[in-house]
């Protein structure tokens, strides 16, 4: 299944994207996609209520808002520096376990939605990434037994502010969190709908320029790997998102480094994950 959520900020309402691409409303399935949907017996009674009423639901327009596929999780958790190459850009070893960061829920948005560049950014960035949403509760994980306690998978542009993130001091998380630096979707796939999550291609361009190109089989650390180990120090809920770490080809990489501006665009997928694109703006203070 393809899991969406659809219409205006603060009022998605879920539903679901078909096999030829069309969408439909499932409100009427009456659970929204949260913590409690993720960690019950959601995807479950969800696909057999699909089965059952999904000829019948009402279909969305292909000119409706998407919003992020899932409700705010309890965490939105980040690896860095987990492909060689972008370590290697960034002036960094590569590391010898995964480097571990947070970013701030309230930075999540939909996939289409437009980035605002932070008050007073010089230096905004953008990172392609493969994302992991937790489905069932997950402490001190095994990494044979580490698909057990997976949902799904979803596309996110893990923007950053390099020099919130680097020159300000303090934990990356300062250059992570700003409003929209999370865009998350346009769905959430499970496991069954993607093959092999370790043979991905994901790619970004800017203004129509490839900035980044890779594959998932490039990760330094795999998605069992992280879920062993960052299981070992946090509890992960149902519905929290792991994004795994971005390829070689951001602007803080490029000789010389180049950030977002107002005006420019961005466009971005994974294979199997769908696209999403953002129009960048400067920040201005709200009315």
């Amino acid at each position: 299944m393809k899991l969406i959520r659809f219409g205006t900020p603060g009022n998605e309402k879920p539903g679901l994207q078909l096999a030829d691409g069309r969408r439909i409303d499932a409100s009427a399935f009456g659970q929204d996609y949260d913590e409690t949907f993720f960690g019950g017996d959601g995807m479950d009674r969800l696909a057999t209520w699909l089965e059952s009423e999904g000829q019948s639901a009402p279909e969305v327009s292909s000119e409706t808002r998407l919003g992020p596929p899932l409700c705010r999780p309890s965490k939105l958790i980040c690896v860095g520096l987990n492909y060689v190459d972008h370590a290697k850009e960034s002036g960094m070893d590569v590391p010898k376990e995964p480097v571990i960061f947070f970013k701030a829920t309230s930075a999540i948005t939909g996939p289409n939605d437009g980035l605002t560049i932070p008050k007073n950014s010089v230096k905004t960035d953008w990172e392609v990434e493969l994302a992991v949403v937790i489905g069932k509760k997950a402490s001190y994980v095994e990494k044979a037994n580490a698909y057990d306690h997976i949902a799904g998978y979803v596309l996110h542009n893990d923007y950053s502010e390099r020099e919130f993130q680097i020159e300000r001091g303090g934990q990356w998380v300062k250059g992570k969190s700003a409003d929209t630096f999370a865009p998350l979707g346009p769905f959430i796939a499970t496991p069954d709908e993607l093959g092999d999550v370790h043979q991905l291609d994901l790619w970004l361009d800017v203004n129509g320029e490839r900035r980044q190109q890779s594959n998932t089989s490039n990760l330094v650390f795999d998605i069992p790997t992280l879920i062993h180990e960052l299981s070992h120090y946090m509890t992960l809920l149902p519905g929290d998102v792991i994004s795994t770490g971005t390829p070689h080809g951001v602007g803080s990489g490029m000789k010389p480094p180049t950030f977002l501006k107002p005006g420019d665009h961005v466009r971005l997928g994974i294979a199997g994950l769908g696209e999403q694109e953002q129009a960048v703006s400067a920040y201005a203070p709200s009315s």
